[in-house]
């Protein structure tokens, strides 16, 4: 079958060991079930695989992608979650040691079929496509976690989405702004930030300026550029909800004086498990809320869409059609 796939790593040249080619056909064990792709996103962790970050020399070759939408053997219609648990795991799937990633220890999403366990596809309603269904499983899921799993904000709370333009950014200002919150965000460009306000927030600034007040969370991805624009962003007792640090973990300043001084809380949040996969589908059913998607390239270019990526070129989910 035709594939997307790290043949090799490199630090200073992740797409030096992207491939596109051939591999065998998935076989699926007892448990597990064949999609067909019909459409799969691409995200930051893809990138990472090819810097050699979680994912092991011995893996190799490893086709990449974690999210997809497609068929499964009885012709319906599903959502690819892509966490997998440890089989004898119960519970939140995200919270297991010993979760893994599609594309991790399984092979991925970018291909022809991949195979995962029954319980990791949803089924797909008929009102999103194919594409619009593959942006949700990764980007999508941790939004739709760190806004009303791990922040719990309701609709009439506030909230400052740091860094929009990322496929989570962008996620973010859409779920919260259709769960009745009132929405502000940042971001160095121009251009940015008047998307921002097409998909949804309510005001827009400068990163790191000075805001007109405090929301009751910051939903923070970015990491070290951000982080003290975040912390004083926030009312007493207000949360900071981090899944990322695209811009570095080492932080100049960690604010601890402030943290402590106005009881704030620091939430780390991951990805999500399947019951909120299946809630945000069924969200975005009744709302109408579409992912953006920048750009939805067949998967034989899927090096023009990471090479968007690495170069920051994107606003919204690059999307690889079969």
């Amino acid at each position: 079958m035709f594939a997307v796939y790290a043949e090799s790593f490199s630090t200073e040249d992740p797409l030096s060991g992207l491939v596109l080619g051939e591999r065998p056909d998935p076989q699926a064990p007892d448990g597990w079930t064949t999609v067909r792709v019909k459409a799969a996103s691409l995200n930051h962790h893809d990138l990472w695989s090819l810097r050699g970050v979680g994912l092991k020399q011995e893996a190799l070759p490893m086709i990449l992608g974690c999210d997809a939408a497609g068929l499964d053997e009885d012709g319906n219609e599903v959502v690819v979650h892509a966490v997998v648990s440890d089989p004898s795991w119960t519970g939140d799937e995200t919270l297991d040691p010993r979760r893994s990633l599609l594309s991790e220890r399984h092979q991925g999403t970018f291909a022809d079929a991949v195979v995962v366990p029954r319980r990791n596809v949803v089924p797909k309603p008929a009102s999103l496509s194919f594409e619009e269904a593959a942006c949700l499983p990764t980007a999508w899921l941790t939004a739709y976690r760190m806004l009303f799993t791990q922040g719990g904000l309701k609709a009439g709370d506030s909230v400052l989405v740091q860094g929009a333009g990322g496929g989570v950014a962008t996620a973010l200002i859409a779920l919260a702004r259709a769960g009745g919150l009132r929405v502000w965000a940042t971001s160095r460009d121009e251009a940015k930030r008047s998307r921002a306000l097409e998909l949804g927030a309510h005001e827009v600034f400068d990163s790191n300026a000075k805001l007109p007040g405090k929301v009751d969370a910051v939903m923070e991805t970015v990491g070290r550029a951000t982080w003290s624009h975040s912390i004083r962003s926030l009312r007493p007792g207000g949360a900071i909800v981090i899944s990322g640090t695209t811009s570095g973990p080492k932080l100049d300043d960690a604010e601890l004086t402030r943290i402590f001084f106005l009881q704030l809380r620091v939430i780390g949040s991951t990805m999500g498990n399947r019951v909120e996969l299946a809630s945000l589908v069924q969200m975005l059913d009744a709302t109408g809320v579409r992912p953006l998607i920048d750009r939805a390239l067949p998967m034989e270019k899927a090096p023009e869409g990471f090479e968007a990526m690495a170069g920051g070129d994107v606003f919204g989910k690059v999307v690889f059609t079969r």
